[in-house]
């Protein structure tokens, strides 16, 4: 009998990284497999589950689920690339494919190397090791096969013009791209290459997303367990990031000074923040009952980090059942707890302080969306 369900297997960038997605016609049935077994990963952005290309093995993928589901890979240009897929095209219309037909000769990838080991070396995160690398080897397959030694500026702007405008790349990825390129040439390749004359994109400004008091209260409300109650509370409650509550341990925690440690955040930097009664006693219940071993909030298996997936999927049913429609993620809760503090009267300098910001300037953007500061304004029309 023919199996009731297809999966479909397409190319993709997701948040600047390549990825295969993963569509499902009539194989709901299939998600806790894809979930367990496939290390796929859900995209609220796309309503579509992808699995980074560089971890997809095509052949790893037909042992998990080819006697569960038909498994359509006919848009992978082949079964041999589809093993490990160096490179994907943006899907973006009429967009050329200028990267997927290249290969980087042994001596540029060693050079690559050359550059994973230098920021190794330099204690750069893991997330920017594989950001700067990627972004790098993009440009580089982009301009193959022009020797390394000849390439310069105009390659760059060729690079943003023909590849990542094109392919509607964000600015945050050009500019990724850019001090990539920038690190590369400067501590590998000894470059004569005109390095300072490399041009970011002009910046973004964007107002932070922020909640109002009443919808961060139905949010943190909305969870029944406890353990989901308290990591969405204690991200708004000290403006935490996503990663900076995933590597709490238990010892960061100190009750008796109301204060919570964080180690090793953005930047390298260990910072302090408050941390009120009613949070500890959310806390402390909490411990009672799960009684986390190694890191504050563990998954289903004891010792074990609670994952990012998962923290997300949290936050989708909190916000289901609070009735709130708006594209809440995370890093809103962090924003509304900024902005909070700003209209309770609390200086800038101090909001700065508990971020984690480097720059003040960071830190000012919520004074453009602070109700407090904005309703003191007085429209002229009310003087007509």
């Amino acid at each position: 009998m023919l199996p009731k369900s297809t999966i479909r297997l397409t190319r993709g960038i997701h948040g600047n990284y390549h990825v295969i997605f993963i569509s499902l016609d009539g194989g709901n049935g299939l998600i806790p497999l894809l979930q367990s077994r496939s290390g796929a990963r859900w995209s609220d952005a796309v309503k579509k589950w992808y699995i980074p290309a560089d971890r997809f093995v095509l052949k790893d993928f037909f042992s998990i689920f080819r006697r569960k589901a038909y498994i359509d890979y006919s848009k992978l240009r082949t079964a041999a690339e589809s093993v490990h897929i160096q490179s994907v095209r943006p899907s973006s219309g009429e967009s050329r494919n200028l990267l997927a037909d290249k290969e980087l000769p042994s001596n540029t990838l060693k050079k690559i190397q050359a550059f994973r080991k230098w920021m190794l070396h330099k204690r750069y995160s893991s997330s920017s090791i594989k950001s700067y690398t990627g972004a790098l080897r993009n440009f580089l397959l982009f301009t193959a096969p022009k020797p390394l030694a000849g390439l310069s500026n105009q390659d760059m702007v060729n690079y943003v013009n023909d590849y990542i405008i094109p392919n509607q790349l964000s600015f945050t990825y050009q500019n990724q791209a850019v001090n990539a390129v920038k690190l590369f040439f400067r501590e590998v390749m000894k470059s004569r290459i005109e390095i300072d004359k490399l041009e970011r994109p002009r910046r973004e400004h964007k107002l932070p997303n922020v909640l109002s008091k009443g919808e961060v209260r139905a949010i943190l409300s909305a969870p029944a367990n406890i353990k989901h109650e308290a990591m969405l509370s204690l991200v708004y409650a000290c403006g935490l990031r996503r990663s900076e509550l995933l590597n709490l341990r238990p010892e960061h925690v100190d009750s008796e000074r109301g204060l919570l440690i964080i180690r090793n955040a953005k930047g390298r930097k260990d910072r302090v923040v408050s941390v009120s009664e009613k949070m500890v006693v959310l806390l402390r219940e909490y411990y009672r009952r799960f009684k986390p071993q190694v890191w504050l909030f563990e998954g289903q298996k004891a010792g074990t980090s609670y994952s990012e997936t998962s923290l997300q999927a949290v936050l989708k049913s909190a916000l289901k059942k609070a009735g709130i429609k708006k594209p809440v993620t995370l890093h809103w809760l962090r924003h509304s707890y900024a902005t909070h503090l700003l209209e309770a009267g609390t200086d800038l300098r101090y909001i700065q302080e508990l971020l984690g910001h480097k720059s003040s300037k960071t830190t000012e953007i919520y004074t453009h969306v602070s109700e407090k500061h904005i309703q003191k304004i007085k429209s002229p029309f009310d003087d007509l």
